[in-house]
């Protein structure tokens, strides 16, 4: 499909916003919305989004876009209601951020490699006006714990904390690794949990130092066996039986059938 001209794009971008205002008067669903009744639904469509990413559903793709995109509009809405700011000065912020953030693009700074881009985003984002004030500040609270891990090991990383050779992180993960099992050894419930903790941000940051998105790895996974459960699920269903009634042995034996044909 060729892509659209930019006036094209832009005529676009402008009924959309008038068919918001319409839907802003007109609907009783649409005007009864405020900032925290839509954040639900916003967490649900990125989620949404994220889903249709990870399954390569580009038309599912193009749609929950879409989607996202009327949520950022709505809360532009809601806030040029109350006199706050509309989406001409989000647009304009967010303008201003990324020229002051690529300074070896629009300012006198050189860097060519995306490496070296990444070497100077943190220190970048503490200069601004009202940016993070430590260079961790900037990972939400509300992430979730294993995209949180990625996202501080890799803010760490842009100021120079980081392995010197990336190889050298598995004798961290053995190490992690140990401690679990004499923490599971020695039976202390809460010493186990701070353990495992420490394996899995270890694991973490091996998956980081390669190049791995830790988060999509483990989705991956949970998709696989979600598919070869079901599989073994229906060969019970088939057989007359509910999975429980399958031996341990039944259940590897079908588990292994579906790692051949899924």
């Amino acid at each position: 499909m060729p892509s659209n001209s930019r006036e094209t794009k832009l005529e676009a971008f402008g009924q959309l916003l008038d068919v918001l205002d319409i839907l802003r008067v007109q609907c009783p669903w649409d005007r009864k919305q405020t900032d925290e009744s839509l954040r639900p639904n916003t967490i649900e469509e990125t989620m949404e989004l994220a889903e249709a990413i990870m399954a390569g559903d580009y038309d599912a793709m193009r749609k929950e876009l879409g989607d996202v995109l009327l949520h950022v509009l709505f809360y532009a809405k809601i806030g040029d209601e109350n006199g706050r700011w509309d989406i001409a000065d989000v647009c304009d912020a967010l303008r201003r951020k990324l020229i002051f953030r690529h300074p070896h693009i629009f300012g006198d700074e050189t860097a060519s490699t995306a490496e070296e881009v990444l070497q100077k985003w943190e220190v970048i984002k503490m200069k601004e006006k009202g940016g993070n004030k430590t260079v961790l500040s900037g990972v939400p609270s509300s992430l979730p714990s294993l995209i949180k891990a990625e996202r501080v090991q890799e803010k760490a990383s842009n100021v120079g904390f980081d392995w010197e050779k990336r190889e050298d992180v598995w004798d961290k993960v053995r190490e992690e690794f140990a401690e679990v099992e004499k923490a599971m050894r020695d039976g202390v419930a809460d010493d186990v949990e701070a353990e495992f903790g420490d394996l899995l941000f270890s694991v973490v940051n091996a998956a980081r130092l390669y190049g791995v998105r830790a988060d999509n790895a483990l989705e991956r996974t949970n998709r696989k066996f979600i598919t070869r459960f079901n599989y073994i699920e229906a060969q019970a269903t088939a057989a007359g039986k509910h999975v429980n009634e399958l031996s341990l042995d039944e259940m590897d034996a079908l588990w292994n059938e579906a790692k051949q044909c899924l």
